[in-house]
């Protein structure tokens, strides 16, 4: 049974975007996924993305993402939102993808802008429309230029917001006047996917995030929260900069590689990462560590 969602808040406030662990290896860990999952759950998120960019969807297969959904709902399905990345740059793979995941019991849809093959806003239309068209489950639009290519215009969020199941947005275009007109005009639920822009995304009617800092940080994200939406702006800001050098630490270099280095030095599952990425340096693990310890992570 899913969580309780409202249409302000329909996937949860604070979400993570999950790593996948892996084993030695480099075989999927389906016990340290739930493991995870449920130290994450308790530690205050009430969302989790799996099979996103940061669960190094690229390499792994339709079998493994399959799998983690069902491993990960099965462990706290009933107190968080499951939502499963299922977006690809091929259509007829993602409606796959996501009739997948509605079998193995997710409770939401992350469908990032096609990558690589650029197509025209005419495309994006009609690509997120037959992935939201595919299931019964509620769509996150993840508009993501820097990595797809292809921003999604706002007269085009517009249009797909008339869609009935395509409900939010995670929003990593890094633009807070585009993201401004389309929160105003959209009425899309709005999930900022930059953590350094968080509290700006709140300001400008945010309604959460989908975090990676969310891993270490996910009680100081919703105190943020909290205090922000309750109109105590000077504790959201001193939150905010207090997270700072999370926020710098674990983009220094690829946000994956930092994260299961900080997950490994917590004792928590996450493994090796798959190549094309690569282990952090031990200069670059030595730098992680200053930037956690400094925004007040703590590390074994």
């Amino acid at each position: 049974m899913a969580p309780t969602s409202t249409p302000q808040t329909p996937f949860g406030r604070v979400l993570t975007a999950m790593v996948t662990p892996f084993s030695a290896d480099g075989a999927l860990d389906l016990d340290g996924a739930q493991r995870l999952a449920t130290h994450l759950v308790d530690a205050g998120n009430d969302g989790l993305i799996v099979n996103g960019t940061t669960g190094e969807s690229p390499t792994t297969s339709d079998a493994e993402k399959a799998q983690l959904v069902r491993a990960v709902v099965e462990a706290v399905g009933d107190r968080a939102h499951v939502i499963a990345g299922a977006g690809t740059n091929h259509t007829h793979h993602s409606v796959e993808l996501a009739r997948a995941a509605e079998k193995a019991g997710a409770h939401g849809l992350l469908v990032v802008t096609p990558y690589y093959n650029k197509p025209p806003q005419e495309g994006l239309v009609r690509h997120f429309t037959a992935v939201a068209d595919a299931t019964d489950l509620p769509v996150m639009v993840y508009d993501i230029p820097g990595r797809s290519g292809v921003a999604i215009d706002t007269e085009t969020l517009v249009r797909l917001a008339e869609h009935p199941r395509i409900v939010a947005n995670k929003d990593a275009k890094g633009d807070l006047s585009a993201a401004s007109w389309a929160i105003a005009r959209s009425g899309l639920a709005w999930y900022s996917g930059d953590d350094m822009l968080n509290l700006p995304q709140l300001a400008i009617g945010a309604v959460g995030f989908v975090s990676v800092a969310g891993h270490f940080v996910a009680g100081d994200l919703r105190a943020m929260a909290d205090a922000f939406l309750s109109g105590d702006h000077a504790e959201a800001t001193a939150i905010h900069q207090k997270l700072l050098p999370v926020f710098t630490g674990i983009f220094r270099t690829q946000g994956v590689m930092t994260t299961k280095a900080a997950l490994g030095l917590q004792g928590l599952p996450a493994g090796p990462v798959r190549l094309p990425l690569v282990e952090l340096t031990e200069q670059e693990t030595e730098q992680l560590k200053r930037d956690l310890t400094a925004g007040g992570v703590q590390l074994g």
